[in-house]
């Protein structure tokens, strides 16, 4: 069974367009896929059930308090977004104002919508390395419109915090973890994450 990504190398000459992209991964809609800023083409492994539940708990306590704040919508880890950079990126979970979503034509947001989210939460598999993770939160705070990112380690029981500007925090073995400012009111109970 695969545990780390298979990442292609694609020739420039046989670069995707997005919309190739697209249609590329709505064929393979059972395989994850991500495309990083130079083009390489990222086939994650599907998460083991442990993870996969403790990814749903995430995305379950955001968007209750998404739904209560009435502010934003929430986004699950099939969900893939175009950055700045070109790169197609699927957040295990994600978070973006409603002004900023809504000013997206429905085309854009039917697609990997051109936006990079308000809030995203990577989840640290047992099988993934570190590095990569912290390579792609860098990569999230460098765009427009990002206010926070969680990078939560399991295995060390860290959470890696990013806000753009700043450098990045690490709480060791927190029992939660808050989103105040940029999501006033959301605190994050790490107890069925862990």
């Amino acid at each position: 069974m695969l545990s780390s990504p298979i990442v292609l190398r694609i020739p420039p000459s046989m670069q995707m367009t997005d919309e190739e992209f697209f249609e590329f991964c709505q064929i393979n809609r059972d395989l994850r896929i991500e495309r990083n800023k130079y083009g390489e083409i990222s086939i994650m492994p599907p998460t083991g059930s442990e993870t996969g539940n403790r990814n749903f708990n995430v995305a379950l306590q955001l968007g209750i308090w998404a739904e209560q704040d009435g502010t934003g919508i929430c986004f699950d880890s099939s969900t893939g977004f175009t950055l700045s950079t070109g790169a197609e990126r699927s957040p295990d979970a994600s978070w973006i104002k409603l002004e900023r979503w809504n000013a997206l034509s429905r085309e854009q947001q039917e697609k990997f919508a051109p936006i990079c989210p308000d809030f995203v939460i990577e989840l640290r598999s047992p099988t993934d390395n570190l590095k990569p993770l912290q390579e792609k939160m860098d990569e999230y705070m460098r765009e427009p419109g990002i206010q926070l990112g969680w990078l939560i380690d399991r295995k060390n029981r860290q959470v890696y915090i990013y806000r753009p500007g700043m450098s990045e925090e690490c709480l060791d073995n927190p029992d939660s973890v808050s989103g105040d400012p940029a999501l006033p009111g959301f605190v994050l109970n790490m107890s069925k994450i862990w």
